[in-house]
C-alpha cells in the first residue's frame, strides 16, 4: 500500500459484527429484553436487522408497540443480557493484523459504532485495541447511523473529505451512513446482515472475509 498511490485516507470501522465476532449474543439479548417487557419476541434475522441502529429506533423496530414510557425499561434489560455475555465476545481472526499493517501503511483509523461511549471504551480497553484508533465516536455523543453525524464528526476532527473516507461494517445501516456523509463504503458480509441485504445498500463492494478485505484495500485502497 504505497502511501502516494492510496484513494483514502480514513478508514472508519463498525465495531459489533465488523470487528468484534458479537452478532449472536447482540440478538440474544435483543431477543430476551423483548421478551422481559411482553412483547412478542421477533426472529434471528428481525433482531439482527436492528444492530447498529440506536436504541429507539431498534426499539421502535423490534418491539412497535411498546410504549415510549418502557424504552428505558427494554435498554436496561437488553444491556443486563449483553453484560452477561459480552466477556465471550471475541475479536475476529486477524483484525489485530489488519489494523495494525493499516496503521504501518499510514492510513488514519477510526471507530463509528452504534455502541455508547462507556461501552466502547471498555471494549477497547478489553480488546486491547485502545490505542489503536485515531478517533471514535459512538451513538450516544451525536445522532446514530445511518444520520451522517458519525462520519462527520471523524472527518471533520482527522482533517479529511469525505472523497479520502472509506467506511466498513457489517449493517447497510453503515453503508447508509456513509453514502448519508459522502463518503463510500464496503459491506462485511460475516456479520448481521447478509450479503444480499448489504446489496440493497449498494455498496463499493462486499467481502466474505477479513482476508478477503485486507485483499481488497491492498488493490484499491
Amino acid at each position: 500500500m504505497n502511501p502516494r498511490s492510496r484513494r483514502y485516507a480514513l478508514v472508519v470501522f463498525d465495531w459489533d459484527g465488523t470487528l468484534v465476532d458479537s452478532t449472536a449474543v447482540i440478538a440474544r439479548a435483543i431477543q430476551h429484553a423483548v421478551h422481559d417487557v411482553g412483547e412478542p419476541v421477533p426472529d434471528d434475522d428481525a433482531a439482527r436487522y436492528v444492530i447498529g441502529l440506536g436504541h429507539e429506533d431498534a426499539i421502535q423496530s423490534v418491539a412497535p408497540t411498546l410504549p415510549k414510557a418502557r424504552y428505558r425499561e427494554f435498554s436496561l434489560r437488553y444491556r443486563d443480557h449483553f453484560r452477561a455475555q459480552a466477556h465471550a465476545i471475541p475479536l475476529f481472526a486477524g483484525v489485530v493484523e489488519l489494523l495494525r499493517d493499516l496503521d504501518a501503511a499510514g492510513y488514519l483509523l477510526a471507530v463509528a459504532t452504534g455502541k455508547g461511549r462507556a461501552g466502547l471504551d471498555h471494549a477497547l480497553a478489553t480488546s486491547g485495541l485502545h490505542t489503536r484508533f485515531h478517533a471514535t465516536r459512538c451513538a450516544d455523543e451525536g445522532f446514530p447511523k445511518p444520520h451522517p453525524d458519525m462520519l462527520l464528526h471523524l472527518m471533520d476532527r482527522l482533517g479529511v473529505t469525505p472523497q479520502e473516507t472509506l467506511m466498513v461494517g457489517d449493517t447497510t445501516h453503515d453503508i447508509d451512513l456513509a453514502r448519508n456523509a459522502g463518503a463510500q463504503a464496503v459491506g462485511v458480509a460475516y456479520g448481521a446482515h447478509a450479503a444480499a441485504t448489504l446489496r440493497t445498500a449498494s455498496p463499493l463492494a462486499i467481502v466474505d472475509s477479513l482476508a478477503e478485505l485486507r485483499r481488497w484495500l491492498a488493490e484499491h485502497g
